[in-house]
Formats: C-alpha cells, sequence, structure tokens
C-alpha cells in the first residue's frame, strides 16, 4: 500500500513536470515566431474587455463595469502573480495588456497572445538596468505602433491565456499553479472564452 501511494505521487509529480515544460516560455506556441501586429482599441468588442482577479482565481468577461461570464479556478504561474521580472521567473504579470494574437491551434487547444512586455514594464526594467536604451525603445515603440512587443527581451514574453491542451486536466483541477506565467483555463473554459476575444481587446490582471 505504502508502494502505491508512492507510485501515486511520483506520477502526479511527473504530470505536473510535463505541464510545467509545456508551458516554459520558450515553447509556447512554437508556430509564431513573431506574432502579428495588434489592432487598436477600437477594433475590439465595444465596451468588452477582460479582467482577470488572481486572488479570487477567475477571469471575467466585462462590458463596462457589467460582469457577462464568469470562469472559475483558473491556474496562474508556478511562482503566483506580480511584477514580473525576467524571462523564466514564471510569474504572471499584474497590469494592463492588449490581446495580441489568437493561436487556435495551439497546443494548449487556444492560445490568447499578450502584448507583454508593456511600456510600464519597460520603463521599470530600464530604471532598474535590467535592459538597455536600446530595448526600451523597441518596446515602446511597437506597443505606440500597436503592434506586439519583441518577445525576445530579457522581459520574457509568450504570455497569454490558453487551455490545458492535451495536458493532465488533473493537475489543473488541483488547483495548482501550474504555468509558466500564462493564465490557464481548463479546455471547456478556453472553448466558451473564445467567442468572446478580439484582437486588440483590453486584458487587466490585478
Amino acid at each position: 500500500m505504502i508502494l502505491f501511494e508512492f507510485c501515486k505521487q511520483w506520477i502526479a509529480l511527473g504530470s505536473l513536470m510535463a505541464l510545467l515544460s509545456a508551458c516554459a516560455p520558450s515553447n509556447v506556441d512554437s508556430t509564431i515566431s513573431s506574432p502579428p501586429a495588434v489592432a487598436s482599441h477600437a477594433t475590439a468588442l465595444s465596451g468588452s474587455w477582460l479582467l482577470v482577479d488572481t486572488k479570487a482565481d477567475t477571469l471575467t468577461v466585462m462590458n463596462g463595469n457589467r460582469p457577462v461570464e464568469s470562469f472559475r479556478r483558473i491556474a496562474l504561474g508556478s511562482s503566483g502573480a506580480g511584477i514580473k521580472d525576467r524571462r523564466g521567473d514564471n510569474k504572471t504579470p499584474l497590469g494592463v495588456f492588449r490581446v495580441g494574437w489568437i493561436n487556435e491551434h495551439s497546443r494548449f487547444k487556444t492560445f490568447i497572445g499578450l502584448d507583454y512586455p508593456n511600456p510600464d514594464y519597460a520603463e521599470r526594467a530600464l530604471r532598474e538596468h535590467r535592459i538597455d536604451a536600446l530595448t526600451y525603445e523597441r518596446i515602446r515603440a511597437a506597443w505606440s505602433k500597436g503592434r506586439t512587443p519583441p518577445q525576445d527581451t530579457p522581459l520574457g514574453g509568450q504570455i497569454g491565456i490558453h487551455g490545458v491542451g492535451a495536458g493532465d486536466p488533473g493537475i489543473h483541477s488541483a488547483g495548482i499553479n501550474w504555468t509558466s506565467g500564462c493564465i490557464a483555463l481548463d479546455n471547456r473554459q478556453i472553448d466558451a472564452l473564445k467567442p468572446w476575444v478580439k484582437v486588440g481587446m483590453r486584458v487587466e490582471i490585478r
């Protein structure tokens, strides 16, 4: 019996490590080498935006100040949510972003890419000498033109909202924060969210 319980725990740990590896920033949606330009806010659904509450573990579709649909038991980065300092810190970044691209053929079923790093993160990193002036200017210029900022800086990239895909749904349903910084829903939830989402849509993570 002791051996059986140990094997179960070992298998669960292996499944978690596989999910973490699958969500690593360097591998997320490898079919997208250079995310396409984002549209301006005017192209988003009128009055619609996404609110991610990292304390309540919910993602809510909002219309103005009115909640329209809410998804519970979301998963965050394995280091939780906060100010993302660097690539590989496994944090889900707090802040206001836009939907940069949507990949409906992702290994995670659907991947909704966000335009992280935004100018706020770039300015902080420049002040703290974590990026140089040229990198800051690349991020600021891309964002001001409505394009997805470069995803290859020391601040990381490929942050988005996605499903579990072919991963182990048991890890997700157990309430474990298993991603490398993304926001994960189960596959049924990501299918229900997808019709609401448009490129350019506001996403607030708090």
